[in-house]
Formats: structure tokens, sequence, C-alpha cells
């Protein structure tokens, strides 16, 4: 350790003999700077060989762990009892502490899922921000809300379902209806109006049943219930609910028909690629679903000097940890570490054996880099994009620097309002632009005490 100056200076975090005291137990580890914030978390399956591989010669470290090293003061160890758990609580640690150098999901917090509310008599499909654990089923996440708006628009053109929010009761509990006449949803044939008794729980659940199949990507089997019941009905001698299935049969059909089939084994994989610059990551994931591409999205992350193994395993323990759906078959890219851990985590949240595949060659190889092709121009379309909003946010700056004479470009601007109801409850309000942009953050709001009557002059002093 003498031999190895990281920085130049030597810090009490590389002492050999605490080295020495570190257990070689599976774990994580914390790397903190001199304000105590965590910068890195990683997991290791020896504490004691992965802390000591940090402190090496800096010729055989990437430019991401000297830069990383430079920031760091201390660091703490967590040990757990196996690989696996060591695994789940880094990327616990990751979403808590948000560390600086570890590779992150831009706006995690954000993307929304569809939820169909299974637990109530007559569900609904909403969109939801929260995948929760309450008996209802949740698809998603999906990274491009546009995305997630254009699939709730297909599946009430092709499904009946309602889109209110009434509380509709079991007819078995109450049976007379909810409202006296049906909205105008059910005349345009977008609603089977349950809400009026116009349909029982069990023909309505049936739609419901095949709008969860269409979100599963199990087309055929849609297809297979809508033309079963459409020869029941004509044979029946109904046929203008004949007709009504004969033409919702068609809609699907014509949605089916846009995906692309990708093998000939009907197979659910996910297919994963990423691109990769200096300060982010893109990466593109296709759903495949009984051989077909049904979904399709891209997801930023901040991956500053990264490598494409991590950034994939990072991704892939992000993402997955969240999802809906984890299939049996995982195709990446690239390898990732300590596969056989995360194949056994991946088996826990599906409930069945996962495999992680990186294709060499082959019809799987091919798959693998058209999906890392869409990534690459996801990628170099949303750097145009930036580049676009940069040049907008410093015209706009020289402009304000112009107009009010200043003599450099105004790098913090706070702006400040009064509101009161005629001189009483009095509240001010703040928001700050910093290098152009929102600072979200340090909004505040403030109760004005000191003041009495309408004063907006006295109140901002």
């Amino acid at each position: 350790m003498r031999g190895s100056p990281v920085r130049g200076r030597f810090l009490p975090m590389m002492d050999p003999s605490r080295l020495r005291s570190i257990p070689t137990r599976p774990g994580c580890y914390l790397f903190t700077d001199a304000e105590g914030e965590v910068i890195y978390v990683g997991k290791a399956a020896s504490l004691r060989a992965r802390l000591r591989s940090y402190f090496v010669s800096p010729n055989q470290q990437s430019a991401k762990v000297r830069a990383m090293l430079a920031s760091a003061e201390d660091f703490d160890i967590v040990v757990t009892d196996s690989e696996l758990e060591a695994l789940i609580l880094e990327n616990n640690l990751i979403k808590e502490r948000r560390p600086k150098y570890n590779v992150r999901l831009r706006d995690d917090k954000q993307y929304p899922y569809i939820c169909v509310t299974v637990r109530e008599p007559f569900p609904r499909v909403l969109k939801v921000r929260h995948s929760r654990r309450d008996g209802n089923r949740y698809f998603g996440p999906f990274a491009d809300a546009g995305a997630l708006g254009e699939t709730l628009g297909v599946l009430k053109r092709l499904f009946p379902y309602r889109s209110c929010d009434l509380v509709i009761p079991d007819p078995a509990e109450r049976p007379e209806p909810v409202i006296e006449r049906p909205c105008l949803e059910y005349f345009i044939k977008r609603c089977t109006a349950p809400c009026v008794r116009f349909i029982d729980r069990e023909g309505y659940r049936a739609i419901i049943d095949r709008v969860i199949l269409f979100l599963e990507g199990k087309h055929d089997q849609v297809l297979l219930g809508l033309r079963s019941q459409m020869d029941v009905a004509a044979a029946s001698m109904d046929f203008e609910r004949a007709a009504q299935l004969r033409d919702q049969l068609n809609a699907v059909e014509r949605v089916v028909q846009r995906q692309k089939i990708t093998s000939i084994r009907g197979v659910d994989q996910d297919v994963v690629g990423l691109a990769l610059d200096d300060t982010e990551a893109c990466v593109q994931i296709f759903q495949v679903r009984s051989g077909k591409v049904v979904g399709q999205d891209h997801y930023l992350l901040e991956a500053q000097a990264s490598e494409p193994s991590e950034v994939m395993l990072s991704f892939v323990q992000q993402y997955y940890e969240r999802a809906t759906h984890v299939p049996r078959e995982i195709i990446l890219q690239h390898d990732v570490e300590d596969a056989p851990v995360v194949e056994q985590w991946l088996g826990e949240l599906r409930g069945g054996r996962v495999n992680l595949l990186v294709p060499r060659i082959g019809e799987k190889r091919r798959l693998v880099e058209l999906v890392a092709s869409n990534a690459r121009e996801k990628l170099e379309q949303h750097r145009l994009r930036w580049m676009n909003d940069a040049q907008k946010t410093m015209s706009a700056l020289l402009e304000l620097q112009e107009a009010l004479g200043l003599p450099d470009l105004p790098s913090r601007i706070e702006c400040y309002d009064i509101s009161n109801i005629q001189g009483a409850a009095a509240v001010g309000s703040m928001v700050v632009f910093a290098g152009g942009k929102p600072k979200n953050n340090e909004y505040r709001r403030f109760k004005i005490k000191t003041v009495e009557g309408a004063n907006d002059f006295a109140m901002m002093a």
C-alpha cells in the first residue's frame, strides 16, 4: 500500500492495517468525500480483495476510478450473508444515496406504468406513477410518456372498457344501475356501459382479460378468443354482436401485423443494447413475445467515463428491480460482472429460471446489433436536442445581459412574488434559475407575518 500513492498523499482509508482488518465476506462498500457524501457504491464477493484492488498504481486504473479516488476521503462497508444480498443492497443504496460516480437511470422516479385495476368489480385501465403490490396488474415502466399515451389510445380503440371514475359495485351486492343513462362513449362503441348494467360482470371481465393478454404480448390468444366469440354470436343469430366482434378482430389484426417477426421460435425475450459517450449512455430494450417485437423503449443513464459492461449491469439491476415482467431469456450486448448472481436475483423476481445471454454470432447477435443501432440513433438525437436547447439558453442569457446592462452573464436568477387576500394571509414565493435552467429543489414559499396590510414592497423587503 505504501507504494500506491493514488493521489500523491496518504489517506487514513489507505492504511494497510485497516485494509487487512476488512472481512473477506460478501457485502457493499461506500466511498465518501470530504463532506461525508456518498460518491460511489459497489458490491463484492470479498470486500477485502475488492477494496485492495482500488489502491494499486494509477496506471492500472480506469479514468473513472482515478477521478472517484481523487474525491474520496473515506470508505465504509456493509457485510451481507451472500452475494445475492449484496447485489440487492447495492441497488437499494444507489437509489437512496444517488452517488455521483455510479451509473444511474435519469429521472428514474418519473417513469409511468399502466395499471389494470383487477381488484375492482369492473376494472379500469389507468396511467399511474408507481407500481404497488396491491393485487392489481401493472405493466411497464414506460420511459416515453408519449408511447404510453399511444398504447392507451390503441387499447381504448380495440377494447370497449370503461374510462370513467365511477364506483360501480358488484351486481350481486347492488344490482340497480349507478346512473340513469350511459355516456357518449357507449353510443360510439367505446364502452359497454356497466354503469347502467348493460353488461354483466363476467362479460366485462372477458374484455379486461383480453386487455391483459394484449399488454402481455399474447396477441394470438386475443385473436383466438375474439374469433371464437364471433363464431358463437353468429351461430346464435346475434348478428349485431358478431359484427362488433368482427370489427374488433380486424382492428387487433391490423395492429399485430405491424409488428416485426424476429424469430421462428415462439419465445419471450428482452433484447438490450446500448450506446455510450463520455458522460452518458442510452440503453435500448426490445420486448419480444412469442417471436415478435411487441414493445420497445430507451432509457438515458448518467455514465461518467463508464465501461459498457458496467453500464449494462447497472441498467439490468435498476430496470428489472422495478419492471412488472421478467422474461425467461434476456439477451445482452455486453457481458456483466457476476452473471450467475444476477441470474439468481432475476430468477427470484420472476419466480422461475432466467438466462442472461451474450450472443457472438447468429440470429440473436444480429438482433442485438439492431437494438444497439437504435440506441446509437436515440443517443445522437438526444445530443442534438441538448445542443439546440443549450444554444437557446445561451441566447436568452445574452439577451437578458444586454437588456439589463450586466457586466457578465447572469449565472443565478431569483424571482419573487407576493400574494395576499386583502392584506391578510400574505405569502411570498421564490423561483431560482441557475445557468438559465430552473432549479426546482431551491424553490421556496414563505409565510409573511411581519407586515400588516397590502404592502408588497414592505413584504418584499
